[in-house]
């Protein structure tokens, strides 16, 4: 129970497998570092056999979310230390970081931005960072896309097997649907929108994962829909960008 009024306190947690996914021990607090409230996605990048950076957001100093931060594990998941967040403190909310490590050993990530408040006056985006030094600081890198649609949507940070970075993301205006860039700079600078479908009944959809299968395709599952009166469902789109 809180008190009425009061700021909850946000907790996450998370589960280990050692046998590629047949079992699960946890689930295991990862802590507050300090912070007012913790909002983890799923979003992990590996340095080594037993490091690794896990991004994750914190409940900004207002109480509202969000604002990007590091913790490290350097024995496998059994202690976290916080590094740097990821840019100053936003005005409205930075959340749902993709990132992965770049063939010079940085570390690219994107994040889902938007101003303060809620309706269509609201702006969205998705923002760039670089670090140089695993993740104890950040550059801030540019806004590779400048418009997500209503409300934002999170992007997915994906690999190539020729190394060129890949987006994948939800817009959320007419024409409604998913989105993907690539980059042949490693993020300097992004291609036009590759459009992977524009069905989408409104703009409740998005929220992509994706992976790059062996034969190089993209797969992207996503939460979908063709309007307010039919069922959403996970959809998924098989794309090639050779």
């Amino acid at each position: 129970m809180r008190a009425p009024g009061s700021t909850p306190v946000l907790i996450s947690w998370f589960y280990v497998s050692r046998d590629r996914a047949h079992s699960w021990q946890g689930p295991y607090k990862i802590g507050d570092f300090g912070l007012p409230g913790v909002s983890a996605r799923t979003d992990i990048v590996p340095l080594s056999k037993h490091d690794a950076l896990f991004m994750l957001t914190a409940v900004k100093a207002n109480g509202k979310e969000g604002h990007v931060f590091a913790a490290r594990t350097r024995d496998g998941g059994r202690d976290f230390t916080r590094e740097g967040f990821v840019g100053e403190e936003p005005e409205g909310f930075g959340i749902m970081p993709a990132s992965i490590r770049l063939d010079d050993g940085s570390i690219l990530t994107l994040l889902r931005g938007s101003t303060p408040g809620k309706g269509h006056g609201r702006k969205a985006w998705i923002d760039q960072y670089v670090s140089g030094d695993d993740g104890a600081t950040r550059a801030y890198a540019g806004r590779p896309v400048v418009n997500t649609g209503f409300g934002g949507n999170p992007p997915t940070l994906s690999r190539l097997p020729d190394g060129r970075p890949v987006m994948v993301y939800g817009f959320r205006d007419a024409p409604f649907g998913m989105r993907a860039r690539v980059s042949a700079d490693a993020g300097v600078s992004w291609g036009e929108d590759i459009i992977l479908r524009d069905d989408g009944g409104m703009s409740d959809l998005g929220y992509p994962r994706t992976v790059v299968r062996p034969d190089g395709k993209v797969l992207t599952v996503y939460y979908y829909n063709f309007g307010m009166d039919r069922d959403r469902f996970i959809g998924g789109t098989l794309f090639d960008l050779e």
